[in-house]
Order: C-alpha cells, then sequence, then structure tokens
C-alpha cells in the first residue's frame, strides 16, 4: 500500500472537510485516508489500462513497398509517407536528414531521390511552426513561392538541398492576417468597455 498515497488523499479530505465544513477530526481523516487508498489505487490501474487499451496504434509497415518502375521504396509511418530511391543508402546525409525531420509531427511526406536532395512535405499548425521551418533551411519569407493553397521554398541543411513543400500554409497566414486586422478593434472596443466601467465604479463610490 502506497504511504505517498495516503498522505495525498490524507491532504485532499484535510481540505474536503474544512470546505464543507464536516464533524470530522484528525483520527477520522487518517482512517478515511488508510480505508479509500487501495480503491483508489485499483481505479487508478483499472484507469490507466484503459487509457492504454484505447490508445491509437501507431503502425509502421514492416516491410517496404519497392516500385520496380520507378526505382522507389516507400514506407509509411504514422501519417507520414517516406520514399527514398532504391539505390541510395540509408546513411546518406539526404536520408539522415530525412529520417531526423520525420520526428515533427509536421511532416507529412518526404522524398530522397539521390544522397544529396530532399523533398520535404509540411502541414503546419500555426504560422509560428511555418516560421521555424523557414529557419530551419535558412529561407527567407520573400523567397517563398505560392500556388492555391500551398507554398514551395528551396533551402540548404549541411550539405542537402531541401525543396520544401508547404500544406495548408497560404490559408493558415491568411488567417492570422485577419486576425491581427481585428485586433486593434478589439482592443478599442476593450479600452471603451474599461473606461465605462471604471466611470460606474468612480460614480458608485460618490
Amino acid at each position: 500500500m502506497s504511504r505517498a498515497l495516503q498522505q495525498r488523499l490524507h491532504g485532499i479530505l484535510q481540505t474536503a472537510t474544512a470546505t464543507l465544513d464536516l464533524p470530522l477530526d484528525p483520527g477520522h481523516l487518517e482512517r478515511l485516508a488508510v480505508e479509500v487508498t487501495p480503491a483508489i489505487t485499483a481505479l487508478l490501474a483499472t484507469a490507466q489500462a484503459t487509457a492504454e487499451e484505447n490508445a491509437p496504434v501507431r503502425c509502421a509497415l514492416t516491410d517496404a513497398e519497392v516500385d520496380e518502375a520507378c526505382g522507389v521504396r516507400t514506407t509509411e509511418y504514422a501519417g507520414c509517407v517516406s520514399r527514398i530511391g532504391v539505390d541510395v543508402a540509408e546513411d546518406s546525409p539526404a536520408a539522415v536528414l530525412a529520417a531526423e525531420l520525420r520526428g515533427q509531427s509536421d511532416v507529412i511526406a518526404t522524398d530522397v531521390p539521390n544522397a544529396t536532395f530532399l523533398q520535404l512535405t509540411v502541414r503546419p499548425r500555426s504560422p509560428q511552426a511555418w516560421q521555424w521551418w523557414l529557419d530551419k533551411l535558412g529561407v527567407a519569407a520573400e523567397a517563398v513561392t505560392r500556388q492555391d493553397n500551398t507554398t514551395y521554398a528551396m533551402g540548404v541543411v549541411g550539405d542537402v538541398v531541401v525543396a520544401m513543400c508547404g500544406d495548408g500554409v497560404p490559408k493558415l497566414l491568411e488567417d492570422q492576417a485577419a486576425e491581427e486586422d481585428v485586433t486593434p478593434q478589439v482592443q478599442r472596443l476593450r479600452a471603451l468597455l474599461a473606461g465605462q466601467r471604471e466611470q460606474v465604479q468612480a460614480g458608485g463610490a460618490l
């Protein structure tokens, strides 16, 4: 039986007793803590087991699919598609960089046609995340091009040339711009309301 859990429960019971003004003395609280600890432990274990059973399983293909005609080996893991030329070594600079970047949740595809070139497709969740990618590749914002709802940029990381595709980035940036446009109006409204509230409070104090 966990002594630490008993102590935590004792503290919780003390707080609840004081809040609800219950007629319980320290002896009652200590006995309650001892009695309920096994039940709480069992509930926590059950909840953890249930969470583990319901957790989504991140599956990877056990064997890479090889397209002999195109000479490309494809695998998919956790929603990210990885393609690499069959004649490209797994320890080549581009392959190593692709493996590293796939650790970022924004990455939805990596293509490595040769040892020093990487095609990277990302779907950032915020303008700040997109800026992080530009900084990572050393790309200036003005060097980014747009086509429909996709942006394109070229950068260099170490010995690897990276062609990055930003899926959904234009809409992401447009939404941010719309929010920034309305922010001054919201600030003025808040200032007005704050001024009125101060006047009411001042009038009530007279």
